[in-house]
């Protein structure tokens, strides 16, 4: 690819990706194109191909996961049957909900409710404890709100609030009408779910406040837990759910939790009607592709797309996501397969000793917390590719093609969290994947110290045989560091080698890595981007692994033979290259803990000195940075 490097001193993203985002169309069924998107779309295609072949008969697998998969995606490819046979599976779930009289009424059916995944006041889930990680606890936090994020429920965006609650009430409205529903009825049941979710809103977190992982760990016992209202027993569900009565629950939200009883109290009609709304949302897209279109219609005027995935993707994507691990499982051996495995394996490897070669020599922490940060990198665990195993529960999903698409993915969301609450107090299964090897993406996750690069990330730009050493360092060499450093950022910090929330900087450390991670605040808060401004609070700890990673992959391409500095930064802004509908840009500014990557192309190239020399940067650049503004953490 021939970059102007002349332009590259006035703005790296736009000389490397402006002429590819002059001509890029954003497709209609999508909010943004760009290099991971673009990824997504070829992974989409080759296994829609695959999934065909396999429902028509061409293909034979004989792994039962994976054909009950392929059973799935054949139910929901019957558009034409749904229509004819209506709405009856629907009518069946809401007349739960409308014979309930009162929060009694509730509390007896609320163990199942959870199971089959439908509303609930309290969110219970089962992950890692965040302060003994080698077993699973209890969480409890609040339930999603209408709007995307809390931030939409101030004053300062109440034109949004309001613009954004009239299409969600539109969009219902015309739900309800075909349901069958009296108009007078369905406003006042839509008018009570959002006085219900106007409840709920001062009390839950924001993704500002949610992207602190150190104010999530509020462990209580069940009876103080349970003390927060006497409108539901507590207590009661949580022993139907996991079996007995645990030591404590997890409670990443204590401030919902404390208006908890306020928020149910004498509003039982409200709650009901906010039930009643959610199962509409939660399944109208399952019943004829008028449904679907109408059900989508919110989601699609918050990200600017313009139109819903096709009849083809919908069932795609349903079967894709509900068998999700089968899916990757099927990916990443066809498409990716052992020896790129290995290869890949061996290249996180290699930047990890860079990491520990680079923490060995930093100079601004004490002997006693580098050698934990080393430690903990020696007990890091590196997940690539593929998992090893699958989850046994996906030898218990089993699709019935006598049943309808809703009662299939009801008894699906029963048998899957069965076996969510079974694992409550159980031995950690660090190994176990949280994301599909066909995802373009990767992860570290804090509470087991592991880093994951799933198969699908693992290609062109990212990485390729045909690429340079520079351009795999500048692409996926960065992404890997990136997720390294997520061990060391304002929140990874906080977990030791074993993911257990512990304490282990001392106090000098900790106090100048916080003033380090308010210099990374500083850096992008406020920077205008599509009409708006960067929020540095909520993007911190991304952006500081950012910054880690980038450096960090930039050391591993110097010690090769062939480095190039340009190559290196040319595609490291080519990996962010993105288009994507103003609406998309905005929405992600409120609730995305990424900041937007045309920024993070330029802002963590600017801190290091390598990319002033490659393309020789002086003062007066629009590229350039003065050193003592530069941002360098690790």
């Amino acid at each position: 690819m021939s970059v102007d490097k002349k332009m590259i001193k006035d703005d790296l993203y736009e000389a490397v990706n402006g002429d590819w985002i002059k001509n890029a169309k954003i497709p209609d069924d999508k909010p943004a194109t760009g290099g991971f998107n673009d990824l997504v779309d070829k992974i989409d295609k080759q296994m829609m191909d695959d999934f065909d072949a396999y429902a028509e008969g061409k293909q034979k697998s004989d792994d039962a996961r994976f054909n009950e998969m392929i059973k799935l995606y054949k139910i929901v490819k019957k558009f034409d049957f749904r229509k004819k046979v209506g709405p009856k599976a629907l009518k069946r779930v809401l007349s739960s909900v409308e014979e309930l009289k009162s929060y009694d009424d509730y509390q007896a059916q609320w163990r199942n409710w959870i199971m089959y995944g439908l509303p609930s006041p309290v969110t219970f889930d089962i992950d890692a404890d965040m302060k003994n990680a080698t077993v699973y606890a209890l969480f409890a936090s609040s339930p999603s709100l209408i709007l995307p994020d809390k931030s939409y429920y101030t004053p300062e965006k109440k034109q949004e609030h309001d613009q954004l609650l009239k299409l969600w009430t539109d969009m219902v409205t015309t739900l309800m009408d075909k349901l069958g529903y009296d108009k007078d009825e369905a406003a006042q049941i839509i008018q009570h779910a959002k006085d219900f979710d106007a409840l709920l809103a001062p009390n839950v977190k924001s993704a500002e406040e949610a992207a602190d992982y150190s104010k999530m760990y509020n462990p209580q016992t069940v009876a103080e837990l349970t003390s927060a209202t006497d409108q539901l027993d507590l207590a009661s569900v949580i022993k139907r759910l996991v079996g007995t009565t645990p030591e404590k629950v997890i409670v990443t939200e204590p401030d919902y939790f404390k208006a908890l009883d306020s928020i149910l109290k004498d509003h039982f009609d409200l709650f009901k009607d906010w039930a009643t709304v959610n199962i509409v949302r939660n399944y109208a897209s399952y019943l004829d592709d008028e449904m679907r279109e109408i059900n989508g219609r919110f989601g699609r005027a918050l990200s600017g797309s313009k139109k819903p995935v096709s009849q083809r993707k919908f069932a795609y994507y349903l079967a894709r996501d509900v068998f999700s691990q089968v899916a990757g499982d099927y990916y990443g051996k066809k498409y990716f397969g052992p020896t790129a495995k290995a290869d890949v394996h061996q290249m996180v490897e290699r930047m990890v000793a860079v990491y520990k070669k680079r923490l060995a020599k930093n100079d601004w922490l004490s002997k006693a917390t580098r050698e934990k940060a080393i430690l903990k990198l020696d007990k890091l665990g590196i997940q690539v590719g593929y998992p090893d195993k699958l989850p046994a529960v996906y030898d218990q999903l089993k699709v019935d093609e006598g049943e309808s698409l809703i009662a299939n993915l009801n008894q699906i969301s029963y048998v899957k969290n069965r076996e969510m609450f079974g694992r409550w107090n159980k031995p950690v299964d660090r190994m176990r994947w949280e994301m599909s090897a066909a995802t373009v993406n990767a992860y570290y996750h804090p509470f087991k110290n592991i880093i994951v690069f799933p198969a699908a990330i693992l290609q062109a730009p990212f990485y390729s045989l045909k690429q340079t050493s520079s351009q795999n360092y500048g692409g996926i060499g960065a992404v890997i560091a990136h997720e390294i450093s997520h061990a060391f950022d304002n929140n990874g910090a906080l977990f030791d080698e074993y993911g257990n929330l512990n304490n282990w900087w001392t106090a000098e450390d900790s106090a100048h890595f916080k003033q380090l991670a308010q210099k990374m605040i500083k850096e992008f808060d406020g920077l205008p981007f599509a009409g708006q401004k960067v929020n540095g609070k909520l993007t911190v700890s991304e952006n500081i692994a950012d910054g880690g990673g980038l450096s960090c992959a930039l050391e591993a391409a110097k010690e090769e033979e062939d480095f190039s500095a340009s190559e290196f930064f040319i595609n490291w802004a080519t990996i962010w290259r993105m288009k994507a509908t103003k609406q998309y840009d905005q929405l992600l500014l409120s609730i995305d803990v990424h900041a937007p990557q045309k920024l993070r192309a330029n802002v963590q190239a600017e801190n290091l000195a390598d990319f002033y020399t490659a393309f020789d940067i002086q003062p007066g650049d629009k590229m350039y940075k003065a050193p003592e503004d530069r941002v360098n953490i690790w």
